[in-house]
C-alpha cells in the first residue's frame, strides 16, 4: 500500500509539478500559521513572543510560504521574496522561530537548479538570515542556535547539490543510452549491408564463372552436333556438371540464408566451402571450354585459413573467368607460390580485358575488395606481350599459428 502510495506521488510530481508546489506551499503555510497561534496563546515563553500575530504577520506568511509554488520557474525570484519577507516579519518584533522554512526551501531549489557560484552566496544569504533569527531569541541559545543554523543550511545546500549532480548524471547516462542505441541501430543496418555486398558478390562469382562455361559448352554442342557428335557429347557433358556445380554453390548460399538465427545450424545442410584444393577441378572445367590452363605450384604447399583460401579461390575463378570472356582464343597460366605470403599470378596472351577500354568492371573491383578484406594487394593489367595478367598477394600467418584462422582486416564497403 505505501509503495502504491510513494508511486502516485512520484508520477504527479513529474506531470503536475506546479500542483505538487502549490500543495506543499499549502502545508507550510498551514503549519507556519498553527504555530504562530500556539506561539502566541503560550506568553509564559519568554524572549520569542514580542508581538502577536495580526493581520500584517498573517499577510507576511501568506506571501513568503505561497510563494515557494513557483519555485521551479522562478528560483531565484522565490528565494528573494521568501528572505526579503521573513526579514521583515523578524524585524517587526514577529516570533522569531516562525516564517524560516520558506527560505531553505529556496535555497534547496536555487542549489539544485543553479550552479554553485550562484547558491553559494544564496547559502550565505539565508545562513545569515537564520542567524539574525537566532541573536533574537534567548541570550543563553544564541550560540547553540548559530550553529544549528549552520549546520541546517549546510545539510541544504549540500542536499541540493547532490540533487543537481544526480540528475545531471542520470542526463548524461540516458544521453549515453541513447547514443549507443543509435550505434547498435547503425551497426546492425552496416551488418545487414555488408552481407548483402558479400552475397551479392559471391553469387557474381558463381554466376559469372559458371554461366560462362555453360554458354560456351553449349554453343560449342549446337556448332558440332551434327558434324561431331563425340565432341557435342562431350561438351553438353560439361554443361550439365557445371550447372550441378552451380546449383550446388547456389544451395549452399540459400542454405546459408535461411538459417534461422534462433535455431541451431544443421552442418549437414551445408557443402564445403570453395577452395584451393578444388583448383584441379576449377582448371579442368575452363579447359574443357577450349581454353588451355598451366599450372604450376612452388612453395611448401600448407592447409590455408579458411577465409584466405576461399579468397584466393574466388580469385582465381573470376581471372578464369575473365580469360574465358576476354582473352579469346589464348593460353592461360596459373602459378600459386606459398611463402610467408601467398602469391597467385593468372597470365594469359589474349587480348585481356584491358583492351575494351575499362579494366576496372565488377569483377576486378570485387577482386580487389576481398584483398583489401585481409591486407593484401592486387595488381592488373597488361603485358608487354598484349595479354592480361592479374597478381594477388595475401600475407599468411606463421607456420605456428596455422591453427588460428585469419580474419579480415577491413570493413565490406557499403552497397
Amino acid at each position: 500500500m505505501g509503495e502504491k502510495v510513494l508511486s502516485s506521488l512520484r508520477r504527479l510530481a513529474v506531470t503536475h509539478p506546479l500542483l505538487v508546489d502549490l500543495l506543499v506551499s499549502v502545508l507550510i503555510t498551514a503549519v507556519t500559521l498553527s504555530f504562530a497561534l500556539a506561539f502566541s496563546a503560550n506568553t509564559a515563553d519568554p524572549g520569542y513572543a514580542l508581538r502577536p500575530m495580526d493581520t500584517a504577520g498573517v499577510g507576511l506568511t501568506l506571501l513568503g510560504n505561497l510563494s515557494l509554488a513557483w519555485r521551479r520557474q522562478a528560483p531565484l525570484a522565490v528565494l528573494a521574496l521568501s528572505c526579503v519577507t521573513t526579514l521583515a516579519f523578524h524585524t517587526m518584533g514577529y516570533d522569531a522561530r516562525l516564517n524560516e522554512v520558506a527560505p531553505l526551501l529556496a535555497l534547496y531549489t536555487v542549489t539544485y537548479r543553479r550552479t554553485p557560484a550562484v547558491s553559494l552566496p544564496c547559502a550565505l544569504v539565508v545562513a545569515a538570515l537564520w542567524w539574525h533569527a537566532a541573536f533574537l531569541g534567548p541570550d543563553d541559545f544564541t550560540w547553540p542556535n548559530v550553529a544549528q543554523s549552520t549546520i541546517i543550511v549546510a545539510i541544504a545546500w549540500s542536499f541540493g547539490t547532490s540533487t543537481r549532480l544526480l540528475v545531471a548524471r542520470n542526463q548524461r547516462l540516458a544521453e549515453l543510452s541513447e547514443r549507443l542505441r543509435r550505434e547498435q541501430e547503425y551497426r546492425a543496418h552496416r551488418a545487414v549491408t555488408q552481407e548483402r555486398v558479400r552475397i551479392a558478390r559471391e553469387l557474381h562469382d558463381v554466376v559469372a564463372h559458371h554461366m560462362s562455361v555453360i554458354v560456351i559448352q553449349a554453343g560449342l554442342a549446337r556448332y558440332v552436333l551434327g558434324s561431331d557428335p563425340d565432341t557435342a557429347r562431350g561438351a553438353l557433358a560439361t554443361v550439365a556438371d557445371t550447372g550441378s556445380e552451380v546449383m550446388g554453390e547456389m544451395r549452399r548460399l540459400l542454405t546459408v540464408l535461411r538459417v534461422d538465427p534462433d535455431e541451431d545450424a544443421d552442418p549437414e545442410g551445408y557443402d564445403p566451402a570453395p577452395s584451393l584444393q578444388r583448383v584441379e577441378q576449377l582448371v579442368e572445367r575452363v579447359r574443357s571450354a577450349g581454353v588451355p590452363v598451366e599450372v604450376s605450384i612452388s612453395g611448401t604447399v600448407r592447409p590455408l585459413p579458411p577465409g584466405i583460401d576461399m579468397c584466393a579461390y574466388r580469385i582465381l575463378q573470376e581471372c578464369l573467368t575473365n580469360v574465358l570472356k576476354h582473352a579469346g582464343s589464348a593460353t592461360a597460366r596459373v602459378s600459386l607460390r606459398y611463402g610467408p605470403e601467398l602469391e597467385l599470378r593468372v597470365t594469359d596472351d589474349g587480348r585481356g580485358p584491358a583492351s575494351t577500354g575499362n579494366g576496372d568492371g565488377h569483377g576486378l573491383i570485387g577482386m580487389r575488395e576481398r584483398v583489401k578484406l585481409y591486407k593484401g594487394t592486387i595488381t592488373a593489367g597488361g603485358t608487354p606481350s598484349g595479354g592480361f595478367e592479374v597478381v594477388a598477394v595475401l600475407p599468411l600467418p606463421t607456420p605456428g599459428a596455422d591453427d588460428q584462422p585469419a580474419e579480415p582486416q577491413g570493413e565490406l564497403p557499403d552497397a
